[in-house]
C-alpha cells in the first residue's frame, strides 16, 4: 500500500503499528480521548469532551505536546451527518481537507470519507463502531486501519468498550485515522437514546468480510 498522508507525515508508520485508545466518561473537564503507543507513551489526546458531547460540533485532535493536529465539524445544515476535517486548528474561511457523510440504503448505513485534496483517495467503513468492530477501506478495497476490542495479554479477558484499539497499516496517516475514529463516536453517540441504559445500541455500518 502506498504512503497516504492526509494530515501529518510523522503519523505515517513504516510498520503496521497498534494504538490503544482510552475514552474518558467521567464528568470533568478534561475528558476526552488518549492514544497509546505498544511502549506506552502518549500519541494523540483529545480534551474537554466530556457530558455535553453530543452537543459538540467541533473537536481538536492534538499530540502528546498538545499542539493542534486536526479539527474535525459538523457541517450544518446536513441531511447525511456530514463532518469535515481541517488541518491544524480551524480558521475561518478555512477550506476542509476531507469530509465524513454517512448515508442509509434500504435500512443499511454506510459511511464514505472523501479526501478533498485528492480527488481520486476515498475511504469506506464498514462495520459497527457501538461494537469497537469497525474496518476501513481505501479506494482499492485495501485495508488500511481496523478498530477493535482490547484484549489484556495477562488475563486474555477482554476489556470494556471504553477502551479499544485502532490498528494502522503501514503506510496509513494515524492522525488521519483518529479523527475518523472521533467522528465515528459523534454520529454513534446521535443514535442512542437519551437514556441509554447500556447495551448495545448505536451505529452499524455495513458489515465486516470477517462476518
Amino acid at each position: 500500500m502506498k504512503s497516504e498522508v492526509i494530515v501529518e507525515e510523522g503519523f505515517v508508520y513504516k510498520d503496521e503499528t497498534h494504538l490503544t485508545v482510552s475514552k474518558t466518561t467521567l464528568f470533568f473537564a478534561g475528558d476526552g480521548y488518549t492514544a497509546y503507543d505498544c511502549k506506552g507513551e502518549l500519541v494523540f489526546r483529545v480534551d474537554s469532551y466530556g457530558s455535553d458531547a453530543r452537543d459538540t460540533d467541533e473537536l481538536v485532535l492534538m499530540d502528546a505536546s498538545g499542539r493542534c493536529l486536526l479539527t474535525v465539524r459538523r457541517k450544518r445544515p446536513s441531511l447525511h451527518q456530514r463532518w469535515e476535517g481541517f488541518v491544524g486548528e480551524r480558521m475561518e474561511g478555512e477550506k476542509p481537507i476531507f469530509s465524513v457523510r454517512r448515508s442509509s440504503i434500504i435500512g443499511r448505513c454506510n459511511v464514505a470519507v472523501e479526501v478533498y485534496t485528492n480527488p481520486v483517495e476515498e475511504y469506506q467503513i464498514e462495520g459497527s463502531f457501538a461494537n469497537r468492530h469497525c474496518t476501513i477501506f481505501n479506494a482499492e478495497k485495501e485495508i488500511v486501519a481496523e478498530i477493535r476490542r482490547k484484549v489484556d495479554a495477562s488475563t486474555n479477558v477482554v476489556l470494556g468498550k471504553d477502551v479499544f484499539v485502532l490498528s494502522l497499516k503501514p503506510g496509513f496517516d494515524g492522525a488521519f485515522g483518529m479523527g475518523l475514529v472521533l467522528v465515528l463516536d459523534q454520529i454513534d453517540g446521535d443514535d442512542l437514546p437519551d437514556e441509554d441504559e447500556g447495551g448495545d445500541h448505536g451505529m452499524d455500518v455495513e458489515p465486516t468480510h470477517e462476518n
